[in-house]
């Protein structure tokens, strides 16, 4: 089962927070006159050394642990909730489905902000900025799995006709360029490294020589609010030539940067591949 992280995050800041403004509003007035009631007692008493005044002291101003924790955790807690929610949020790629692109084991970084500002957990766009590009690598839910993060490449826009043949994309009845760069493997090539135009973006996708049942023909029309999305590995990739294209409201942000590549436990994370992605 996924495990909700946002929502985790937010009712950790929530708890934690709720505990400092009970302390604040009803324990600790009750600590301070503790406090002052233990040092009008010792005024002038002779009975206690300095030290034992000081224990005294702190022993009448200690918080609950509970408290203690509360107030340490709370801002490193809202700091991250709002670093993940506004500005960025790491991912780790789980499948080869945007090969070469992005392979399994890098870790991105999404940019939460360049789409509008949305709230945590009920994803409410609460700031308009910008809309998704075609040639943009995003993050999003998509319809089939509402809370299962995907990431793949934005092919069409609200009301575009899209249409996939033998492996070759046609926007608005353009045939978008691709140039071969290599085919693999050398001896007995079964895919092709292609370099592939979309308006103002160029991307390098893997495709098989002989198309796949995905890859053979298909036409869609993209609704108003929603985007056709495709992974760079066309013929390794459920996207929306499988579950339909992705609406406004679920889309999570834009992939911008390779910071880490760790494919497994037993492997060391390399840094090979941190850069900006196309």
């Amino acid at each position: 089962m996924d495990i909700n992280f946002p929502l985790v995050l937010v009712l950790a800041v929530a708890i934690s927070g709720a505990i400092w403004l009970f302390d604040a509003l009803m324990l600790a007035p009750g600590r301070r006159r503790n406090l002052a009631e233990v040092k009008a007692n010792q005024e002038g008493s002779t009975a206690l050394s300095d030290e034992q005044k000081t224990e005294l002291e702190a022993v009448a101003e200690r918080e609950p642990v509970v408290v203690e924790y509360a107030k340490s955790f709370f801002p490193v807690l809202a700091i991250v909730l709002v670093l993940r929610s506004f500005i960025a949020e790491p991912f780790q790629i789980p499948s080869p489905s945007m090969v070469p692109t992005l392979k399994i084991g890098d870790f991105i970084l999404v940019n939460k902000y360049t789409y509008g500002l949305r709230l945590p957990v009920i994803r409410t766009k609460v700031l308009d900025v910008n809309d998704p590009k075609r040639g943009d690598v995003m993050v999003f839910f998509p319809p089939h799995k509402p809370d299962t993060y995907y990431i793949k490449r934005v092919v069409g826009l609200p009301g575009d006709h899209i249409r996939y043949t033998n492996n070759v994309l046609y926007v608005n009845g353009e045939k978008m360029p691709q140039t071969v760069l290599a085919s693999l493997p050398p001896a007995q090539p079964q895919y092709q490294l292609v370099k592939e135009k979309l308006g103002d973006v160029e991307h390098d996708m893997r495709k098989k020589i002989n198309p796949g049942h995905l890859s053979r023909h298909g036409e869609w029309v993209v609704p108003a609010d929603h985007y056709f999305m495709m992974g760079d590995n066309r013929d390794n990739s459920s996207d929306s030539r499988v579950w339909g294209p992705v609406h406004e409201s679920a889309i999570v942000g834009k992939a911008f940067a390779i910071w880490m590549t760790w494919e497994s436990l037993l492997s060391l994370p390399s840094f090979e591949r941190v850069g900006g992605i196309q």
